[in-house]
């Protein structure tokens, strides 16, 4: 299973792909929406987990274009600037789950697991 991670700080990212490779998960990590779509490997993904707040375009506005090319793929939205209106945006762009930051390993990957297990079949 592919997870693909859009965080832009680069102490995060590589503490939540650690946590998800040690889960068993292959991880493709980006630090902006823009390195992602660039890869294509979006496209292709078993599970997204994004930060909200990125540079360029959101976590959101990620999600709303990998919708309109044809993702079916769930997605996890993480952020340390939690607010009702964030939540109400990634329920608006069908997010599987809302981390708030800090959050722990197993929380994370529970959150994926929940989220691929419809579409995976496991």
């Amino acid at each position: 299973m592919t997870v693909v991670l859009v965080e832009d700080d680069v102490g995060m990212r590589g503490a939540l792909a650690r946590v998800l490779e040690i889960a068993g998960l292959k991880v493709e990590a980006f630090a902006s929406a823009e390195d992602c779509l660039a890869s294509n490997i979006a496209t292709r993904a078993d599970c997204l987990v994004c930060d909200i707040r990125l540079p360029g375009e959101s976590g959101f506005d990620l999600r709303r274009r990998l919708v309109r090319d044809g993702s079916t793929a769930p997605v996890i939205f993480i952020t340390a600037h939690d607010s009702s209106a964030a939540r109400g945006e990634a329920r608006q762009v069908g997010a599987a789950a809302f981390l708030q930051k800090p959050f722990d390993g197993r929380t994370l990957i529970g959150a994926v697991r929940e989220a691929t297990r419809s579409t995976t079949g496991h």
